[in-house]
């Protein structure tokens, strides 16, 4: 078993990405993050063509959105996070973008009705939610997915020891004093082993590097 892939007490993710220094001390860090382009490309090879609506789990600054937009512009948007200042500076990024809804949800409770969509993506923020939780949010994106649609999860993963979660840390900027306190990784097997259970097709990582994972999921 992997040492991080047991529920632990953690911080509340929401009280420590409502803090301004946090969220924007992670998004300097983010954006310098080794390989982040390539896994970003990757996950988007896998935008089904006939894509209209598509759903951003955790967007932060927007990043992941904007990014897609660029590719896809006929591609209308719910961009969800809870961090006030993740949404401000989403709504600023992507403040042109008249097709896409910027809106407040916790993902720890359950996802509001937003109607369906041909794509789920998230982006480092199913993670720190509690394993449970997890499981139960891939429930909800599999059952919002209309057919042929698809989910796309770009997330941090458990390591098989802790001397390697020590080695991505520092790889990606970060020390064990440094790093979010509300992390709660879990193993990409037990992950992909869930998502098969739920009912997605052709399940996989598609990329990964070290913790960086992206599990991908069709519902066909």
């Amino acid at each position: 078993m992997n040492y991080n892939s047991i529920s632990n007490p953690k911080v509340n993710s929401k009280d420590e990405w409502s803090s301004e220094q946090h969220s924007l001390g992670f998004l300097k860090k983010a954006d310098k993050m080794p390989h982040r382009s390539v896994s970003e490309n990757v996950l988007f090879d896998h935008i089904p063509k006939g894509a209209i609506r598509v759903l951003d789990l955790g967007t932060g600054n927007g990043r992941l959105l904007r990014l897609l937009k660029n590719r896809r512009p006929d591609i209308s948007a719910v961009a969800v996070d809870v961090s006030p200042p993740m949404l401000d500076a989403a709504r600023k990024n992507i403040a042109n973008e008249i097709d896409v809804e910027v809106t407040e949800h916790d993902l720890e409770y359950t996802l509001p009705n937003m109607g369906n969509f041909d794509e789920v993506i998230s982006d480092f923020a199913i993670h720190p939610l509690s394993h449970e939780r997890k499981r139960s949010i891939f429930k909800e994106i599999y059952g919002i997915l209309n057919p042929e649609g698809v989910f796309c999860n770009l997330d941090n993963v458990a390591s098989p020891s802790e001397k390697h979660h020590v080695r991505f840390l520092y790889a990606i900027g970060f020390t064990p004093e440094t790093v979010s306190k509300s992390d709660n990784l879990l193993s990409m097997e037990t992950q992909l082993t869930w998502l098969k259970g739920i009912g997605f097709e052709d399940v996989d990582c598609y990329w990964k590097w070290l913790e960086m994972a992206l599990l991908i999921g069709y519902k066909l």
